[in-house]
């Protein structure tokens, strides 16, 4: 197995055996291994210039001892799992550029179905993967293929500068661990708004393909998508996020005193109209307030009491100068508390 790395199995099994003994000289292993001295004295040599094998002086039949191995071939594994990440990154754009060419000579290429969950689930991440610039997501509850936590390709994205904009229904906040998970994207980068309701499952990366469930969501049966390329389909369902992503409420759930990962317009209603603002406790709840969660499901989101929550409200309604919730509603937006 380790042939991969450059070590051959005659050298690997010398290796063991000098692992066996701790320490032993060449005849030794020869006696051992029952091979030619010329060929031990070889392998030796060979483990010795990859830093597996360490002699105590410079005498050739001096005793031998093993070093460990993932000091020695640990930045050689590094290297070959960075060769074939970027093989992998590069297969995945030949692939984009295959479709793509199909596309532009086959109209029947401009859409492609794939069915089931673990192809739906392979092709979000090699988009992702592949994603240069901004990555759109339509979330709804219940994930049909990849639920939140699952999605570990968007934090490399982010990491490497590509945009994250996500749109979540109301229900899917009411999941158990949902607001952790959610924050953690947001403290990556993302930027993240809430809506009552989601019209499809939607991804859309570098406004050049995207993937869209193909019928409504089925218990138990079997997921199948469409993989959207560049047309006048993909640019409806590009103008489709835009208009959700208009009307959808801000989701803060990051250090309100720090520097935004939106940004703002320049009018008197999204400036504050006085010195008061909510620290971040206060703003994670009225981030779920504003967007319609119920109390009982925020108490549980924020690990407090439902009365906590109530109290809460009730001082913020005060710092508003409002006594309804509606109006405090309201004045979060005019004060740009969020």
């Amino acid at each position: 197995m380790l042939d991969v790395i450059g070590l051959t199995p005659a050298e690997e099994e010398l290796y063991r055996c000098l692992l066996q003994l701790t320490t032993a000289r060449v005849d030794e292993l020869v006696h051992r291994l029952q091979r030619p001295r010329a060929q031990v004295v070889e392998q030796v040599e060979a483990l010795r210039a990859k830093g597996l094998v360490q002699t105590t002086d410079s005498d050739p039949d001096a005793p031998l001892r093993p070093r460990a191995p993932d000091v020695a071939l640990g930045a050689t594994l590094l290297r070959h799992q960075e060769d074939l990440e970027a093989a992998r990154r590069r297969v995945t754009q030949l692939a984009e550029e295959y479709r793509s060419g199909l596309r532009r000579h086959h109209v029947d290429h401009l859409v492609e179905v794939i069915r089931g969950g673990r192809v739906l689930r392979d092709r979000l991440r090699d988009l992702q993967n592949s994603a240069r610039s901004e990555v759109l997501w339509f979330c709804r509850a219940n994930p049909l293929a990849m639920a939140g936590p699952e999605n570990v390709e968007e934090f490399d994205a982010l990491a490497r500068g590509v945009s994250y904009r996500a749109i979540y229904e109301r229900d899917l906040l009411l999941e158990p661990g949902a607001l952790a998970d959610l924050a953690k994207g947001v403290a990556a980068g993302e930027q993240a708004r809430v809506l009552d309701r989601l019209p499809v499952r939607l991804a859309i990366v570098d406004a050049r393909t995207a993937i869209c469930p193909l019928v409504p969501d089925l218990h138990g049966g079997e997921p199948s998508a469409a993989v959207i390329g560049r047309s006048q389909l993909l640019d409806a369902l590009l103008a489709l996020f835009e208009s959700h992503w208009r009307v959808a409420t801000r989701l803060r759930l990051d250090d309100p005193l720090a520097a935004p990962t939106e940004s703002r317009r320049d009018d008197a209603d999204d400036r504050p109209v006085d010195g008061y603002q909510p620290d971040a406790d206060e703003a994670r709840l009225l981030s779920l307030f504003v967007a319609g969660v119920p109390d009982k499901s925020i108490a549980s989101q924020l690990g407090v009491s439902r009365r906590t929550v109530q109290r809460r409200l009730a001082d913020l309604m005060d710092a508003a100068g409002v006594d309804t919730r509606p109006g405090l509603a309201f004045q979060v937006a005019r004060r740009g508390w969020l």
